[in-house]
């Protein structure tokens, strides 16, 4: 919704966009180094541990010296980035014109503030993930889309330049950062008795908390340098290409961030108390059961994923059409997000397991595997990214705007590289992990049968946005349905769910 009001507002091929596109791109830096990912991999492992031994009182000492240590650091940090903005944007967007960088650099300014505040309730859902409250902690940011809606609309009925407007979209993301922090403090001061902010460096398992920050960080770190190398390159192709790879990374980012991001989340606590990295396991038993509880949870993010990736290529267009097509945003704009869309869609299912293989390394205390294979996608990615953006179009004789879907193509490809690494590494310390090649089977035959029924519909009826909704929901009541009768066990494991709280 946040984004279908930005299309409708600013468009695509606008300076607008591409400055607002550019400009979220620093917090969202910041946000992943200090934030969530590698806050989570650190903290949680620990503070579980503190807990699951009774020592509570150690782990809300670990929780206040952590979130005391944690503020000083993003404080600082963004102080320099809102000092630095233009040299950032220099280095992030060098293509940019003087109207686009001036007004990337007045949004940064706005916008990074609120990021140390986003940075802190990361901290949140690092204390409620571990205390297996989860809905909190991902709703939050509700009110953070909510809070830059609601200012692009109020915006809107006063400013009728597209440059003037966008900087109430930027307030709106700095005031929602405050709101979802906000939503998740009374929680978290409640499950810890209150919040003891301090300084201290020798807090119980501080010291493998920090010391597992660093590579963590790092790694979310090197990942968010391919996408800056996209986003470079994306400034020096068409106007409006740096807006059109941000667009196709929300929605790819999206079943990533929903079936992903939230497995991996959920099993990072139990993953952790299951691991038990730090006492001896001469049986092989807790290396059997972390092994289970991996196969267990990649078959469930299989069968989000696959037909996701199956509606990405097959109804990428419908997908960004019901999406972000409205107002300044055109038929065409819809097209250009579809096909920079497929080239990413390549590494989906790879970078949705590759989250819940890196929460089992951190499980193990192991935060210096993900780094390296991180670094090892990011190189491959940016080789074959760069070298596609601008070598493709030109081979196949279109048009350089196209030059998105090639940086896209080689991220795609990298995630594979990446998984693949990290699943050879965790197979050497707790032992090879199964593949359940029938399920999978049954899964590609479900979604392919199921967008076959969905084009079949396409093809038949006069299209509309009715109608093409009438073909995505067609396609995933289908791929419910063939999934049950193939019995995919994931489908059985839901029903059950649901009925028993029935």
């Amino acid at each position: 919704m946040r984004q279908r009001v930005i299309a409708h507002q600013f468009g695509q091929a606008t300076a607008a966009a591409d400055a607002l596109a550019a400009a979220f791109r620093i917090p969202n830096l910041l946000q992943n180094l200090f934030g969530e990912g590698a806050l989570s991999a650190s903290l949680i492992p620990e503070y579980t541990k503190l807990r699951a031994a009774g020592r509570h009182d150690e782990a809300h000492r670990l929780a206040g010296a952590i979130a005391g240590l944690l503020s000083l650091v993003v404080t600082v940090v963004v102080a320099l980035g809102v000092l630095a903005a233009p040299a950032v944007i220099d280095l992030l967007a060098p293509g940019f014109g003087s109207e686009r960088r001036d007004l990337a650099i007045r949004l940064v300014r706005i916008i990074l503030p609120g990021v140390g505040l986003l940075t802190l309730s990361a901290w949140c859902l690092g204390i409620l993930n571990s205390h297996r409250k989860f809905f909190l902690s991902y709703a939050a940011p509700v009110g953070w889309n909510a809070a830059i809606i609601v200012a692009t609309l109020w915006g809107a009925t006063r400013e009728g330049d597209p440059d003037r407007l966008v900087v109430w979209t930027a307030w709106g993301a700095a005031a929602g950062s405050l709101l979802q922090l906000l939503l998740q403090l009374p929680r978290v001061w409640k499950l810890l008795g209150g919040i003891r902010l301090s300084f201290d460096r020798y807090a119980p398992g501080a010291d493998r908390v920090l010391r597992n920050f660093v590579p963590a960080a790092l790694s979310r770190g090197a990942v968010q340098v391919s996408t800056f190398v996209d986003g470079i390159v994306a400034s020096f192709l068409p106007l409006g290409s740096v807006a059109a790879l941000t667009n196709a990374q929300l929605l790819y980012t999206l079943p990533v961030s929903l079936f992903g991001m939230s497995v991996a989340a959920a099993e990072l606590p139990e993953l952790s108390e299951t691991a038990g990295h730090d006492r001896p396991d001469p049986a092989g038993a807790r290396a059997g059961a972390l092994r289970q509880r991996v196969a267990t949870a990649s078959g469930h993010v299989a069968f989000f994923i696959i037909p996701s990736v199956v509606a990405f290529l097959a109804f990428g267009h419908l997908i960004a059409g019901v999406v972000l097509r409205s107002g300044a945003f055109t038929q065409e704009d819809t097209l250009w997000v579809w096909g920079t869309l497929a080239g990413a869609t390549v590494g989906l299912l790879a970078a949705t397991l590759g989250r819940l293989y890196a929460s089992a390394h951190f499980a193990l205390g192991d935060t210096r595997t993900p780094l390296r294979c991180a670094v090892a996608r990011v190189t491959t990615g940016v080789t074959l990214g760069v070298t596609a953006a601008w070598g493709l179009p030109a081979l196949f004789g279109v048009s350089a705007h196209w030059g998105t879907a090639g940086l896209t193509l080689g991220s795609g490809i990298a995630g594979w590289v990446e998984f693949s690494l990290l699943r050879r590494s965790l197979g050497r310390q707790v032992g090879a992990i199964a593949t359940d090649w029938p399920r999978l089977v049954r899964l590609w035959a479900a979604a392919v049968l199921a967008a076959a029924a969905g084009w079949l519909v396409l093809a038949s009826i006069d299209r509309g946005w009715i109608v093409d909704l009438a073909a995505l929901g067609l396609y995933g009541l289908l791929y419910i349905v063939l999934t049950m009768v193939f019995g995919v066990p994931t489908v059985a494991a839901i029903r059950q769910r649901f009925g028993s709280k029935g």
